[in-house]
C-alpha cells in the first residue's frame, strides 16, 4: 500500500492569527484548507501562496507543490447573496455554489466570480462567471438552464445581463453571446455583425439593448417589449445611459436629451413630454412608468398614470429631487422622491404608496427609501423608519416601530421588509408567509452584515460567513419540513 507523505504548513489570516495544519501529499487543498478553517475557527475562505496564487481546491496538495514548512494565507471572502424569483443562490467565499429552493442545489468548488440570474414565473436560469472567464449555468424549468450550444463561445467574460426569458454576455473583446429563448432575447443573429464593442447591456422582460462604445445603440429580442429601436434608430446617438420598464426603454443621451421606445403602454412613447426632456441627468421607472431627473432637480414623468405616470398633481413640490423609488405591483404603482431638504413628495396609485399624507409629517430627513410591490418604508438620518402604502404589503410597521431605531439598511420581498440595525439584528413586517415574520430564526439574526431578498423569502449573511434565511420555505426561506426546508445555513 502507497505510504501517504505527510507535511506542515504554516496557514496565516490576514489579521496575523496563524495555526500550523498537517496533511498527506495526496490529501486534496480541500482538506487542508478545512483543517485551517477548523483551526483558525473561520468558516471559509481560500488558500494563497507566497507568490499570490490561489490553490486550486479540487488539486492535491503535492500538484500544488507545498512542502514542509510553507505559509499559506487563508483569505476570507465573504459570501454574496443572489434572489431569484423562486430561490436563492449563495456564493461562497470558497467561490462554490449553494442554492436554495425551486431552483436547484450545490454546484461544488467553482471558483465563480459573479452571478446572474434570468427569472420567470416557470423557473430560474442562473449563469456563475468563473475565475478563468468561463460560464456555468444552472437552475429549472427555464429555456436559459442549458448554456451547452453556445459553451465554447463563453470565454472571457466580462458581465451577463438578463432578461425573464434569457441571458446575454459580455465578452472582452466587446462581442456578444445569447442564450434561452430565441424570440425574447435569447438569439441575437440578427444583429451578431453590429455587436461590437458593447460597453453595457439593459434589459426589459423580453428584450434586450446594447450600447457600443461609438454610443450608438442595438436592440433584439421581443419587438413588443423594445426589441426593435428602428424607428428612432437615427436618433440614438452618444447613448449614456438606458433605463427600462417591463416593455420599454428610455436612453440619455449626451446632451442630456432622452429617446424612448417600445410599448407605448408601457412608456415606450414620451412625445407628450419631449421638449421637457432636456438635461436629464438620472431615470428610474416602475413596470409602466417612467420618472426622470433634470439637473435642476426638477422631474419630468410620463407612462400609465396609474403607475406614476402623471405627476402634474404634485409637480409645484418636485424641486430638487435627490433620488427617486418606486413601487413594483404589475396592476398599479408609485413613486415617491426624497428631495435636498430630506422631505418627500409621492404620486402614482394611492394604494400602493403614491398617497403618503397620513406620515408626511415624519418624512423629514430621510436618507434612503426601498419599496415593495405595494408599499415605501424610508430610513431617517436618526436612524428611525417611516412607512405607508398597503399594510399587507409592509405599508404599516406600527408593531415594530419600537424597534426600528439605528437602522442601517432595507430589503424588500415583494410583501414585507427586512430592516439591518447598527447592531447587527434584524427586524421584519409585512406579510408573514413573504418573511414578514422572522420569529424562527430570530436567534440565529446576529452580526448581520447583508441581506438579499427574492420573491417571497430573505436570507442574511453573517459576520461570520454563515446565511440564515427565512419566509416561504419553497422559495428559499426556512421552514419546518416540506419541500426545500433543508438547513438555510450553508
Amino acid at each position: 500500500m502507497a505510504c501517504n507523505m505527510s507535511i506542515t504548513v504554516q496557514v496565516t489570516l490576514l489579521s496575523g492569527k496563524a495555526t500550523a495544519v498537517q496533511c498527506g501529499l495526496d490529501d486534496t487543498v480541500e482538506t487542508l484548507q478545512r483543517r485551517a478553517q477548523i483551526a483558525l475557527h473561520v468558516v471559509r475562505g481560500r488558500l494563497v501562496d507566497s507568490f499570490g496564487r490561489v490553490l486550486d481546491a479540487r488539486g492535491s496538495v503535492k500538484d500544488a507543490g507545498l512542502k514542509t514548512g510553507d505559509s499559506l494565507t487563508l483569505h476570507i471572502t465573504r459570501a454574496q447573496a443572489h434572489g431569484s424569483r423562486r430561490g436563492f443562490a449563495f456564493l461562497l467565499g470558497d467561490g462554490s455554489i449553494v442554492t436554495r429552493g425551486l431552483d436547484g442545489s450545490k454546484i461544488g468548488p467553482t471558483h465563480a466570480q459573479e452571478i446572474q440570474v434570468s427569472s420567470n414565473a416557470l423557473g430560474s436560469a442562473f449563469a456563475a462567471i468563473l475565475g478563468d472567464g468561463s460560464v456555468v449555468t444552472w437552475g429549472a424549468n427555464h429555456d436559459a438552464v442549458d448554456s451547452s450550444a453556445v459553451r465554447e463561445k463563453l470565454k472571457n467574460v466580462q458581465q451577463i445581463q438578463a432578461t425573464d426569458f434569457a441571458l446575454a454576455a459580455i465578452l472582452v473583446d466587446g462581442s456578444v453571446v445569447t442564450w434561452g429563448h430565441s424570440r425574447v432575447g435569447g438569439d441575437c443573429s440578427a444583429v451578431q455583425d453590429q455587436l461590437k464593442g458593447v460597453q453595457q447591456i439593459q434589459a426589459s422582460e423580453r428584450a434586450f439593448a446594447a450600447i457600443l462604445k461609438d454610443g450608438s445603440v442595438v436592440t433584439w429580442g421581443d419587438v413588443r417589449f423594445g426589441g426593435d429601436s428602428s424607428a428612432v434608430q437615427h436618433q440614438l446617438k452618444n447613448v449614456q445611459q438606458i433605463q427600462a420598464s417591463e416593455a420599454a426603454f428610455a436612453a440619455i443621451l449626451g446632451d442630456g436629451s432622452v429617446v424612448t421606445w417600445g410599448d407605448a403602454w408601457f412608456a415606450g412613447n414620451s412625445g407628450a413630454v419631449h421638449e421637457q426632456l432636456r438635461d436629464v441627468r438620472q431615470i428610474q421607472a416602475s413596470s409602466k412608468a417612467f420618472a426622470a431627473i433634470r439637473g435642476d432637480g426638477s422631474v419630468v414623468t410620463w407612462g400609465h398614470a396609474d403607475h406614476g405616470g402623471d405627476s402634474s398633481a404634485v409637480q409645484s413640490r418636485l424641486e430638487n429631487v435627490q433620488q427617486i423609488q418606486a413601487s413594483s405591483n404589475a396592476s398599479a404603482a408609485a413613486f415617491a422622491a426624497i428631495l435636498d431638504d430630506g422631505s418627500v413628495v409621492t404620486w402614482g396609485h394611492a394604494d400602493n404608496g403614491g398617497d403618503s399624507i397620513l406620515v408626511q409629517d415624519q418624512l423629514k430627513n430621510v436618507h434612503r427609501i426601498q419599496a415593495t410591490r405595494s408599499a415605501f418604508a424610508a430610513i431617517r438620518g436618526d436612524g428611525s423608519v417611516v412607512t405607508w402604502g398597503d399594510p399587507e404589503f409592509g405599508g404599516d410597521s406600527s408593531a415594530v416601530q419600537d424597534q426600528l431605531k439605528n437602522v442601517i439598511q432595507i430589503q424588500a420581498s415583494h410583501c414585507a421588509f427586512a430592516a439591518t440595525l447598527g447592531s447587527g439584528s434584524v427586524v421584519t413586517w409585512g406579510d408573514a408567509g413573504d418573511g414578514g415574520d422572522s420569529s424562527a430564526v430570530q436567534d440565529e439574526l446576529k452580526n448581520v452584515q447583508q441581506i438579499q431578498a427574492n420573491g417571497r423569502a430573505f436570507a442574511a449573511i453573517l459576520g461570520d460567513g454563515n446565511i440564515v434565511a427565512w419566509g416561504d420555505v419553497r422559495y428559499g426561506g426556512d421552514g419546518e419540513g416540506g419541500e426545500g426546508s433543508a438547513d438555510p445555513r450553508v
